[in-house]
């Protein structure tokens, strides 16, 4: 007898367009609302930011179109590049040193010593600190009439320094703040990074007779690399970026003496109403910091790579 046929196919029903892609479509789920985010406060100004930048705009009148106007006048204009030479200055005075110290506190806090969590403490307060709270902390340890430092050293007989109101001094005078205020976070990851370097390698090291600074030159500073170019970007955005400890402390001056390219362009775009101008020198600082992220991350892989 012939088996008849219905027509309906055996087995389990074929599973729906959501089962068949919920693997995925899942992380482009979660990572939605960042994207949004990032999209509206991000890349969305800055293309606008690109735009405005080949306009002539004063926040009443409406955009006019001038094309390479404003790149043009900012290459010419001696007060840019007198802000850019402070910028690069302040990130020289700063980057280095910030690293330089945050490695030699995170290997002495690395050992077993007493209350050194408290220590630890103490130097990363400031980085928790708001950066107007600090400013105003350096203005007034920095005062030349009642300043903490000056009144040191008029005690051991010395005279007052001008450390706010010379040009000479107040570069000087904000570095040191910036200093302080960024030792700690560099601690903190170089810490991090040095708890992770396995005890084995240091035993090996000393089993083999190495000293102590052989064992930080061929073990501690290789496997530190990538926190040190991570450091380095992320000190290099920061002090192209800086203005609120400038602005509170000396407000640019005295002079244009410490005026930086972020100053400058605050000053561009809300005393002088020059949006166009303000968002040429935005691109041009984006600009900065693509170009050096991608020779230090050439620099890097090659090191890597030797």
């Amino acid at each position: 007898m012939a088996v008849r046929q219905t027509g309906r196919t055996s087995g389990r029903a074929r599973p729906g367009w959501w089962a068949r892609n919920q693997r995925r479509l899942t992380p482009y789920i979660f990572i939605a609302p960042n994207m949004v985010v990032f999209t509206v406060f991000l890349f969305v100004p800055m293309v606008l930011a690109i735009y405005m930048s080949f306009n002539e705009w004063s926040l009443i009148e409406a955009p006019t179109f001038i094309g390479l106007g404003n790149y043009v006048q900012m290459f010419q204009d001696p007060q840019f590049w007198q802000a850019l030479g402070n910028t690069l200055l302040y990130t020289a005075g700063t980057v280095p040193a910030n690293i330089a110290l945050g490695l030699l506190v995170a290997i002495g806090l690395n050992r077993t010593l007493p209350a050194r969590g408290l220590l630890r403490s103490i130097f990363f307060v400031p980085v928790v600190i708001s950066g107007v709270a600090v400013a105003l902390v350096g203005a007034w340890i920095f005062n030349d009439a009642y300043g903490v430092i000056n009144n040191a050293l008029n005690s051991l007989g010395f005279e007052s320094v001008p450390w706010l109101t010379s040009q000479r001094w107040a570069m000087l005078s904000i570095i040191l703040m910036a200093l302080w205020l960024g030792i700690g976070f560099d601690m903190v990851v170089y810490l991090a990074a040095l708890q992770s370097i396995p005890p084995e390698l240091y035993e090996a090291a000393q089993i083999d007779g190495a000293s102590g600074w052989s064992q930080f030159r061929n073990v501690t500073w290789p496997l530190l690399g990538p926190t040190t170019f991570l450091l380095v970007i992320l000190g290099v955005i920061s002090s192209l970026h800086v203005f609120d400890l400038i602005f509170v402390m000396t407000g640019g001056g005295p002079g244009f003496s410490t005026t930086v390219l972020v100053m400058y362009l605050y000053q561009a775009a809300f005393q002088n109403l020059q949006m166009g101008y303000a968002s040429a020198m935005g691109v041009v600082l984006f600009l900065l910091l693509l170009a050096f992220t991608a020779f230090q991350w050439r620099i890097t892989r090659q090191g890597e790579q030797v």
